[in-house]
């Protein structure tokens, strides 16, 4: 088989010759082929495409952060290509949520040996895409302030925690899923595909990658404590303060513009969400008993 590996340089702000000199190693005497595709933040898009038309590669693997994974998926979306996650990024929810192994040499086991799980997607507007976590409010306002600086890591974060507690406000929502409107005040609206977030914080209990829904969060109430839990692994957020609709479309509307981002990369702020689900669109492949 053929493998390519398109590998984000910039992601988790640390160098990746080592997972470069890894995977050639982990190759070196395998009956597989190895080609690696260095990503240059110029039009990663075309460039991971063209590989790909190529290429004809049998499986595409992202080496990254949840921003490297999306740009993979949607190359690969509704077709029978699998790909896979080596987890090098600042924020791995992805990675996380199908229990792939943060060791180089095991990750890249359940890239060769793994099977392949149909996950689902959600379509926001008419040409996004989101694969694990989207949302409106307080979280995308730190994720606007954190690349805006450039902010490395759990010290960038934290000052961003600081700054967005200090501006936060609620936000009046209208939330239209087809079968059921509600008018809500809330700090943030989360479009949940996963579980939890890159670090760990669980914001959707119950949530299924291949369940062919996705959730509405809404978290009520928001204090520092809630945001800082974003920091540590496996904390759940308070239930008495969120509220969880399950949808497969929703149309959610904002009185007064609002920041929004899509699984980890700012798309500015916004009075209005459309999304719907688009079931088992992507081969991902996970190890065996996922």
């Amino acid at each position: 088989m053929t493998f390519l590996f398109a590998i984000n340089p910039a992601s988790g702000g640390k160098d990746k010759s080592d997972w470069e000199t890894t995977i050639q190693t982990f190759f070196a005497h395998s009956p597989h082929t190895a080609e690696l595709l260095r990503l240059t933040g110029d039009d990663d898009e075309s460039l991971v495409q063209r590989r790909i038309d190529a290429l004809k590669p049998d499986r595409v693997i992202a080496v990254g952060g949840d921003g490297t994974v999306k740009l993979v998926a949607e190359r690969v979306l509704g077709t029978p290509t699998p790909m896979g996650i080596l987890p090098a990024g600042s924020a791995n929810g992805m990675a996380h949520e199908l229990a792939i192994p943060f060791a180089p040499e095991g990750a890249l086991r359940v890239v060769v040996d793994g099977v392949t799980k149909p996950i689902d997607a959600i379509c926001i507007g008419e040409s996004d895409m989101c694969l694990h976590l989207s949302d409106i409010g307080m979280n995308a306002q730190l994720i606007k302030y954190y690349q805006q600086n450039n902010w490395r890591g759990k010290l960038g974060y934290a000052r961003g925690v600081l700054r967005v507690m200090a501006r936060r406000r609620l936000l009046q929502v209208s939330i239209n899923t087809g079968d059921v409107t509600l008018h809500r005040a809330a700090f943030m609206v989360v479009l949940a595909n996963a579980r939890v977030y890159g670090t760990g914080a669980v914001i959707n209990p119950d949530g299924d990658l291949s369940d062919g829904i996705f959730e509405v969060v809404v978290l009520r109430r928001l204090s520092i404590w809630e945001i800082l839990k974003m920091f540590w692994r496996y904390q759940p957020f308070d239930p008495s303060k969120v509220e969880i609709i399950p949808a497969t479309s929703v149309f959610i509307e904002t009185r007064k513009k609002a920041y929004f981002q899509v699984d980890g990369e700012y798309r500015g702020r916004v009075t209005e969400v459309r999304a719907q689900i688009r079931p088992g669109q992507i081969q991902m492949l996970v190890p065996a008993g996922r």
